[in-house]
């Protein structure tokens, strides 16, 4: 399969130089895109990389991701349901530092098969997911 799942911590390492993954998010991406991998993410992350990349860097900011990148994603929209399985998650890993955008992310790899995420964040490898 050559679907992805695309998490928040990867979109703000790319977008931002100054990040400490930046280089590797740039990397990875290469890759991804030589590999024409399908990108999925959540409207959950969405809603996460807007509001980092509106704090972080402004309007202008929004407004070229969603022109630019966001085009280039398979979005899973949440649902009532999807948001139900993401806090029964949360309940069972009982774990800090998990969040529900994560939860929810998990929970729809699993129901997708995903078993690469384009991200950063350490839950994703702690789950037995793996980098691209």
């Amino acid at each position: 399969m050559n679907e992805v799942f695309v998490d928040t911590s990867a979109v703000i390492a790319l977008r931002s130089p100054r990040d400490r993954a930046h280089r590797d998010a740039r990397r990875s991406f290469a890759r991804l895109a030589a590999r024409q991998a399908v990108l999925v993410t959540t409207s959950y992350v969405l809603c996460e990389i807007y509001a980092l990349l509106g704090r972080r860097f402004g309007l202008a900011e929004i407004q070229a991701f969603r022109t630019e990148f966001s085009r280039l994603l398979r979005v899973r929209w949440v649902d009532a349901r999807l948001h139900e399985l993401g806090l029964d998650f949360l309940a069972q890993r009982r774990r800090r530092g998990l969040s529900l955008v994560d939860a929810v992310s998990f929970v729809v790899m699993r129901d997708e098969g995903l078993e690469e995420a384009f991200a950063f964040d350490r839950n994703f490898l702690d789950e037995g997911f793996r980098r691209p």
